[in-house]
């Protein structure tokens, strides 16, 4: 029998299922932050809970309610949570070397593929354990996320104006928050200047929410300087948001 196919013995499993439910409760605690920031930038709680469900991706959801909320356009909240989301596309491809989904299990597995089930899969050194921990942590932060964010939805409408209890500002602080572990390497802290760089001289200029897709720039302009130089640090997969590749 191979290792790929070797079944895990029952200590191992209930170690990888533990990671995996403590990464998932941890993150999806996060949800009652943009359940709240999301009603208080004036979307229903239907819309709310939708965009979790439907979007589920934590950056491209902050993103969309945070450019709304600030009075820019649709299209700029769509086309900045686009951006955001084409990481989850690679981290496909590293989760397809051991997932081996078929048919509507492809689907979810497409769906879950999010930074914390795509560090924990791959933290596992054995193929069963990196498919139980990837499954494992997607579904428990798809279910935390949506319960949370319900909760920050009816907590955020009563408490009304976002300014009060400073919910305007919690989008930025949500990007900074996801920013921080990719400043580890000499490109991302050269990508997260630029790119603020970029936004600042341009937030005059142009409606809000363009400055934001500007800025993306930033990383083709690194990318472009200093091509072939690669520092990833190493994910740790036992924290939230976790960062497994770029």
């Amino acid at each position: 029998m191979s290792e790929a196919t070797a079944p895990l013995n029952a200590q191992r499993r209930a170690e990888v299922i533990r990671q995996g439910v403590s990464v998932g409760v941890a993150t999806g605690l996060y949800g009652v932050s943009f359940g709240a920031l999301s009603v208080a930038s004036g979307l229903s709680i239907l819309q709310t809970q939708a965009l979790s469900l439907l979007l589920f991706s934590g950056g491209s959801q902050f993103a969309v309610v945070g450019i709304l909320g600030a009075g820019g356009s649709g299209i700029s909240a769509i086309a900045t949570s686009t951006l955001l989301g084409i990481r989850n596309g690679l981290y496909g491809l590293q989760v397809a070397r051991f997932i081996q989904a078929r048919g509507w299990r492809r689907l979810l597995a497409a769906h879950v593929t999010i930074d914390e089930s795509t560090a924990v899969g791959i933290a596992q050194e054995e193929p069963p354990a990196s498919r139980l921990g990837f499954w494992v942590t997607g579904l428990a932060v798809l279910v935390g996320w949506n319960l949370m964010t319900l909760v920050g939805a009816l907590v955020g409408n009563a408490l009304g104006k976002p300014q009060t209890w400073g919910l305007d500002a919690a989008a930025a602080a949500a990007f900074c928050a996801l920013l921080w572990p990719r400043l580890k390497a000499r490109d991302g802290r050269a990508t997260a200047v630029l790119a603020a760089f970029i936004a600042l001289i341009t937030i005059p200029l142009v409606p809000t929410g363009v400055p934001v897709i500007l800025a993306a720039s930033a990383a083709v302009i690194v990318g472009w300087v200093s091509p072939g130089r690669h520092e990833t640090p190493q994910a740790d997969a036992s924290l939230p948001g976790a960062d497994p590749t770029p």
